[in-house]
């Protein structure tokens, strides 16, 4: 193991509670480590591509970590923000088509066989996706959690993929260089970005359950006066 690397191990090993040394390393990051050291950039970007796929893997540790191995000099900045968007359209793209592959009917299928759903919350949907879609691929590559989801509705909707392409580029290079290049400046301190980007994910995960919950609410609140006013008949 080079010195960076063997500096690099050690840091990420003590950000995940593990003994000193590459061979005590465990976790995400330790699971990154060996990636970027038996690969080079290519295994950051590789780490960002199954990320996408499986959004479990945060992304707040892989891209500082790829930041931070740039600036010991295992790999150039150019190449750790070059490989990690490329690992990040990878994922998005297939995940696109996984979307084409399942279809809209089928999405319909699953949709109405759910309950307290209706059709027509799938088609407003749809019709919202087509005014907004392009925003919501674009901004959503940089929202936790939906940047990797979002990928399944353009493919489901059948977004031009040469769109699709444009504008997950575009936003998961901006998403990527912000923690790349902090992870670059902060050196040795790259897990503090972890902190910041964990409090960011949390406020998204709260907003998305609130609006789950109130929806609830709204829909059993809808369902009771229905059957209320039918006299106690079929709901809505």
């Amino acid at each position: 193991m080079s010195d960076a690397a063997a500096a690099l191990a050690s840091l990420a090993s003590a950000a995940n509670g593990t003994g000193e040394g590459g061979e005590d390393l465990t976790g995400i990051a330790g699971w990154a480590v060996d990636l970027m050291e038996k690969l080079g950039p290519a295994g950051a970007g590789l780490a960002i591509a199954l990320e996408n796929l499986f959004p479990p893997l945060p992304s707040e540790i892989i891209l500082p970590l790829a930041g931070f191995t740039a600036s010991r000099g295992e790999f150039s900045l150019i190449e750790a923000l070059l490989w990690t968007t490329a690992g990040s359209v990878v994922g998005a793209v297939a995940l696109y088509w996984i979307g084409v592959l399942i279809g809209r009917d089928r999405v319909y299928w699953v949709w109405d066989r759910l309950p307290l759903t209706k059709t027509s919350d799938l088609e407003r949907t749809e019709i919202w996706f087509a005014r907004h879609g392009k925003k919501t691929v674009f901004f959503g590559r940089m929202i936790p959690i939906f940047r990797s989801l979002i990928s399944l509705p353009a493919g489901v909707e059948r977004m031009p993929f040469s769109i699709f392409l444009l504008l997950t580029t575009a936003g998961s290079a901006i998403w990527n260089t912000v923690f790349v290049l902090a992870g670059y400046q902060l050196g040795e301190q790259w897990h503090r970005v972890e902190d910041y980007a964990g409090t960011f994910q949390k406020l998204v995960i709260v907003a998305v359950v609130a609006a789950v919950c109130w929806w609830l609410v709204l829909r059993v609140r809808s369902m009771v006066r229905t059957r209320r006013e039918g006299g106690g008949g079929g709901g809505a």
